[in-house]
């Protein structure tokens, strides 16, 4: 039979704290009352009282230069106020993640939010919170509270909610909680601050109580994450919950195959040692290594003892993410904050684009402030470095890095590469002059580095070298298979009077107007517009001058190969006037082809003036009377019609 002991268990980093705190005044001589039971341990709280230590329930009660310790569950600002007004000196023991919520729904409640506070409203810690919210909150226990809060919520109710939970909430009962929160209906801002010892704690006890056939809980009874132990191990197996070793001897364990031990946050090491002894002395159940009888002293010795310095590299886990920072766990006695600022250089990103809950993250402590209990931290300092050393190389080998555009500043656009800011001027950008910037905005791009970041500045890069780099290298692969003949399909770039230039894909070629329609125009836009796709082929080369001639016109489309297979001598065909000559009339037999009608063909009289017979657009009767193809030359008349007619 089998004793196992939880990985986290016993004094967490506040409750430590606070008892040390206590101690060193006693140990100086000095009086001391403690605000309430420094914390929810019999024992403990009995062996300072021996020391001289006294416990008060009110403010009132203090004798004259007495010193006032808070407890690690914290007061409210009316309590701080009261203690000022007699002159008495405070010994602030407030857990530093419980101050941090004092000062979040502080920060909240200054800014006009409405607080939401999961937990119980009768615990200290709770009464604390409420007293920095000046009235301004809501308490709820569970997500059906919470739920009943959001249906009677007034519908113009215009506040941003921020919610918070006491240090010692249960982590499932709080992600139920999250689950009920509106998604899109309202404002709000979303805090972890379970503590995350309080977390590791129920998270190593629910996973020893799965693999045991009973759990044994020590600590106080009136403690609170205590009793969310007791509920969290009771969910696995047979739970017990005792304060100190005199109650084993009323717990049933003879049928138990292996026992698993966890303990509060206000459960001293010798209280399970204690109780891991009597078990084996009164129950031969042997532990099941020495770790785990030395654990809790040694996670005191070396874990909360762990001290975090400005500078330090550190690796820490995202709890949660906010709007405003993200909580992460560093597996020491602060807890750690990466303030949105540092998480990124890329302004247009929102955390939870940059991080998940759950993510490693290499971190760069930046500040420590032990009487907070926070590390604040750095995620952009580790990524700069890791960073530059890439666009250092970068340049060095001439690679070409890819980005998206994320703002537009003077002078030229800002990109992102490895959290490095890479400025790129509006010269290099590749656009036109009178081109705005802010239509690549948001846009994908290649560029190189022209000069690489120093001492934290920005690296100078270019998109304009990446496409003529890549233009210059789709010039030579067309020239090593360009041929006459050959089909492109490309992009009209731009127009001139005498032709289209065509994107063949880096390289452009000419379709003179000419060749742009079988008819005749007088300017391309008549036919094309830049933007247009069209298909064309190779007509001439020139390798040396980089000149390119395409041919866009189809032989199936020449209106002179229609009239050959469809038009012969003396078919008779209606024709349009589209112009008046001194010698005759031109007529539109097909788009395209045109015959002549001479003077001497216009009626059967003589004809001195062609406008006294025909004008531009009438439609006329006429007989084909020669077919010159080579020329393109077709005579029609009208006389020899009237003359058949007669006939």
């Amino acid at each position: 039979m089998k004793i196992k002991t939880a990985k986290s268990a016993g004094f967490c980093y506040g409750v430590n704290r606070a008892i040390n705190k206590v101690d060193k005044a006693l140990a100086e001589g000095k009086p001391v009352a403690t605000l309430g039971s420094i914390i929810h341990n019999t024992d403990v709280v009995n062996d300072m009282q021996k020391r001289g230590a006294r416990i008060i329930s009110q403010v009132a009660e203090l004798k004259p230069q007495e010193y006032v310790v808070i407890r690690s569950h914290g007061v409210g600002k009316n309590i701080y106020d009261e203690i000022r007004a007699l002159g008495n000196p405070v010994i602030d023991a407030t857990c530093p993640f419980v101050k941090r919520i004092h000062d979040i729904v502080a920060k909240e409640t200054a800014r006009g939010s409405f607080i939401l506070i999961a937990g119980d409203e009768q615990h200290p810690e709770v009464q604390g919170i409420i007293g920095h919210c000046e009235q301004n909150y809501f308490v709820f226990r569970d997500k059906f509270m919470l739920k009943d809060f959001f249906q009677n919520l007034a519908r113009n109710f215009q506040k941003t909610l921020a919610i918070v939970s006491q240090t010692t909430y249960n982590s499932i009962l709080w992600g139920e909680c999250l689950k009920v929160l509106p998604k899109e209906d309202f404002n709000i801002v979303v805090y972890q601050t379970i503590c995350s010892a309080t977390e590791e704690r129920q998270t190593a006890a629910a996973e020893l109580a799965s693999q045991s056939d009973c759990m044994i809980v020590i600590g106080g009874k009136h403690s609170s994450n205590t009793m969310k132990l007791y509920d969290v191990c009771s969910e696995y197996c047979k739970t017990y919950h005792i304060e100190n070793a005199d109650e084993l001897n009323t717990l049933d364990l003879l049928n138990a195959k292996s026992i698993g031990i966890t303990a509060g946050a206000s459960t001293p090491a010798y209280i399970i040692k204690e109780v891991i002894f009597t078990m084996q002395e009164n129950l031969s159940k042997v532990p099941e290594t020495e770790e785990d009888i030395d654990f809790v002293q040694a996670m005191q010795e070396d874990s909360y003892s762990a001290k975090l310095r400005n500078g330090d590299r550190v690796k820490g886990i995202v709890m949660s993410i906010n709007n405003s920072e993200v909580i992460v766990d560093l597996g020491a006695k602060q807890t750690g904050s990466v303030p949105a600022s540092e998480l990124t250089n890329d302004p247009t990103k929102k955390p939870d684009e940059v991080v998940t809950v759950g993510e490693e993250l290499d971190l760069i402590v930046t500040k420590v402030s032990d009487q907070e209990g926070m590390a604040v931290l750095s995620k952009k300092r580790v990524d700069e470095q890791a960073g530059v050393d890439k666009v250092i190389k970068a340049k060095e080998e001439g690679t070409v890095l890819e980005a998206v555009v994320s703002t537009v500043v003077k002078g030229g656009v800002n990109v992102y590469y490895e959290g490095v800011r890479v400025f790129i001027p509006a010269s290099q950008t590749g656009l036109p002059k009178d081109k705005d910037l802010e239509t690549i905005k948001g846009d994908t791009v290649k560029f190189v580095i022209l000069e690489a970041p120093e001492r934290r500045k920005s690296a100078v890069g270019s998109i304009r070298a990446v496409a003529r780099k890549e233009r210059n290298a789709a010039k030579a692969k067309f020239w090593e298979n360009a041929e006459v003949g050959k089909e492109y399909e490309g992009e009209v770039k731009s127009l001139t009077s005498y032709g289209a230039f065509v994107d063949l894909g880096g390289i452009d070629g000419m379709v003179h107007i000419s060749e742009l329609s079988w008819n005749r125009i007088k300017h391309p836009s008549q036919v094309v517009s830049v933007g247009d796709v069209l298909k064309v082929y190779i007509k001439e080369l020139d390798p040396e001058k980089q000149r390119i001639s395409l041919g866009y016109k189809r032989t199936e489309d020449n209106p002179w190969e229609k009239f050959k297979a469809e038009y012969a001598v003396n078919d008779v065909v209606t024709a349009k006037i589209v112009s008046i000559t001194s010698f005759g009339a031109f007529a539109q037999i097909l788009d395209g082809v045109d015959g002549l009608i001479h003077i001497s063909q216009l009626a059967d009289r003589h004809v001195e003036n062609v406008r006294d017979v025909v004008s531009v657009g009438d439609e006329v009767q006429v007989k084909i009377i020669g077919i010159d193809l080579e020329n393109k030359r077709i005579s029609i008349s009208i006389r020899e019609l009237l003359q058949d007619q007669e006939d």
